[in-house]
């Protein structure tokens, strides 16, 4: 399969593009096609260094795509499925391994870059305005760059 991939830490120009033998799921994981990967700055801290990955690794923390093949006791997807993912690292490629953890159908009438997009985002946006502090009438919550992903939901 092809995938773009780190091998040195460093700026645009460690990206590249490789063919790399399929990826195999394992007990509790699915093999996904991927459709649409979510590009993010955590992805550049990855790529720079500043946050750590082994090297060589595929950037990308959040996709969606089908599944194509199940590992040993998931049996609560099935091959075809619609899914998208937050974590771990591995979507910039055609084909990505995703831990039961971090998958979860996708709803008929959500596309499937749509439900790329909002994974990281959404996650973050239910953290703030639920668990860190809920929200509730008569609350007003202060909104910093509403034109980001976060700020938008």
């Amino acid at each position: 399969m092809k995938a773009i991939q780190v091998r040195s830490i460093g700026g645009p120009e460690v990206l590249e593009l490789r063919e790399i033998p399929d990826p195999v799921p394992q007990a509790g994981e699915v093999l996904v096609r991927v459709h649409s990967s979510g590009v993010n700055f955590i992805d550049v801290y990855y790529r720079e260094g500043k946050y750590h990955a082994p090297l060589p690794f595929i950037p990308g923390g959040e996709g969606s795509g089908h599944v194509e093949a199940l590992g040993e006791g998931v049996t609560d997807f099935a091959v075809g499925d619609p899914v998208a993912w937050w974590g771990p690292l591995g979507s910039y490629a055609e084909k990505a391994i995703v831990a039961a953890k971090s998958r979860v159908k996708v709803p008929s009438g959500v596309g499937l870059q749509s439900a790329a997009a909002l994974m990281m985002q959404g996650a973050t946006a239910y953290y703030l305005s639920h668990l860190t502090f809920e929200l509730k009438p008569g609350n007003t919550a202060l909104v910093h760059a509403a034109a980001g992903g976060v700020g938008f939901l």
